[in-house]
């Protein structure tokens, strides 16, 4: 399957380059273009950009914002980490800032209004809680996971030894994932040691009275 480039004119009257499949009307793939993440995320940051700035000289517009955003989900669907790492760390700063003027404001109103100072307090602690969680989903992202696989082996007399292999997925120098060598990993040594053996493999039979026979009895009648 072939694709070219075709072109698309925004809300500004701007052009935009848009991939083509082979077979692919140019409705259809502007309806796929706009439906991926770089358009519809590119429409969210220029509102939100333009609400927080103003409007500035020479500033981005809707096209630009969606490759800025096709480019940051490029780079992290190849297993780069360094944007969603950056990310986290910042949103755990702000949200700790936002605890703590949450919780400024609280200590404000303690005494005198108490409903405000719940409602600040409530707040100030969710934030607390969601910077917590971030810094946690950060560790875990640079956290090297572990595998354990579990090798059964079988021997004569149904004695069973299990081997526990760990493998390490540690991240490379571009933050991706990736398995260790096979000379850094842990290998169960030596052989599997035999099984005893038995020499009833079944076990020993409970006896039974009928097979065993009756014991003489004593007479305990007296002689005359």
């Amino acid at each position: 399957m072939t694709a070219r480039k075709t072109k698309a004119n925004a809300a500004n009257g701007k052009p935009i380059n848009l991939t083509r499949k082979e077979g692919e009307s140019d409705g259809e793939a502007i309806a796929r273009n706009i439906l991926g993440p770089g358009a519809r995320h590119g429409v969210t940051h220029a509102q939100v950009m333009q609400a927080q700035m103003g409007s500035l000289a020479n500033a981005p517009d809707v096209v630009d914002y969606a490759k800025a955003v096709e480019g940051i989900a490029d780079k992290g669907a190849a297993g780069d980490l360094d944007f969603a790492s950056r990310l986290l760390a910042a949103q755990a700063v702000t949200l700790d800032s936002m605890f703590t003027e949450l919780a400024r404001r609280m200590a404000l109103n303690m005494g005198e209004h108490l409903h405000a100072t719940e409602i600040y307090a409530r707040i100030a602690l969710k934030a607390q809680a969601n910077s917590r969680a971030t810094i946690e989903a950060l560790a875990k992202l640079h956290q090297p996971r572990e595998q354990t696989v579990r090798h059964v082996h079988v021997n004569d007399g149904g004695q069973a030894v299990i081997a526990d292999q760990f493998h390490h997925h540690q991240h490379d120098a571009q933050g991706g994932t990736g398995n260790g060598q096979s000379s850094e990993q842990p290998h169960a040594q030596g052989a599997p040691c035999p099984a005893l053996p038995c020499p009833n493999p079944i076990g020993p039979a409970v006896p039974l009275a009928r097979d065993q026979g009756q014991e003489p009895v004593q007479d305990a009648r007296r002689k005359g």
